[in-house]
């Protein structure tokens, strides 16, 4: 059974300001209804981080993970690593046989392709190693902001704040922004949000929203931040 811990919030020394004090409620609140009302899935980058298996593969991982399930990219990934090891050898496999493997995959078509490009940046462009920028990451192919800072963020554990569709909706819900798009949410969490959690933000908030603040039919009966929840108290207006 996965417990996840609040320990990262115990920095009690530090003097918290207003939106210090509410991010931090927040992902104490989260952790703890996880923990206490539904066993919480991993997501497949936090498996990749807690197994070590370096930048190179979080990075493919990231990629693959586009519109795909979190298990189905932890296995593909798994596999796809016991053959290719790194990013030299990667860049050399044949596009047919990268497909056979990630064929379970969302887009494997295009997605071979782009890894295999990728693979060889790195392997000739950066000596197999992946940098820890932000802007030499999203100069690469299918490289974007959200897969930019999820490598930095669970490779190279930097503060940056990747926002998916869970992010980007469980911010709106609680007030945190008042944004259309992930992009507009990010920048507006980086102004709002201490950096000491941005770290925390993206694992913590999509193992709420694949567990508990669904896109449909969230679990409000248990939340144990609903009463500084936006959705909530207007849902339940009377």
């Amino acid at each position: 059974m996965l417990q996840v811990s609040c320990d990262f919030l115990k920095n009690e020394h530090i003097p918290y300001k207003k939106t210090s004090k509410r991010m931090e409620k927040i992902l104490k609140g989260m952790l703890n209804t996880m923990n206490s009302a539904k066993t919480p899935r991993m997501t497949a980058l936090r498996e990749l981080h807690e197994a070590e298996t370096g930048a190179f593969s979080i990075l493919i991982g990231t990629i693959l993970s586009a519109r795909t399930k979190d298990e189905t990219t932890t296995k593909v990934v798994k596999v796809l690593f016991s053959k290719y090891k790194n990013a030299k050898e990667l860049a050399n496999a044949k596009i047919k046989d990268v497909e056979k493997i990630i064929k379970s995959i969302g887009f494997y078509h295009v997605k071979s392709k782009r890894i295999i490009e990728v693979a060889k940046i790195i392997n000739s462009k950066y000596k197999g190693k992946v940098p820890d920028s932000l802007e030499k990451l999203v100069e690469m192919p299918g490289v974007g902001r959200k897969t930019a800072n999820c490598v930095l963020v669970y490779a190279f554990d930097k503060p940056a704040i990747p926002v998916d569709i869970h992010v980007h909706r469980i911010s709106n819900r609680l007030g945190l922004v008042n944004t259309k798009t992930p992009e507009e949410t990010e920048q507006e969490l980086m102004k709002n949000v201490p950096k000491k959690y941005w770290i925390d933000i993206n694992d913590t908030f999509v193992m709420y929203g694949q567990n508990i603040c669904k896109p449909i039919s969230p679990m409000c009966s248990v939340c144990k931040i609903k009463r500084d929840c936006k959705y909530y108290k207007t849902k339940n207006v009377s």
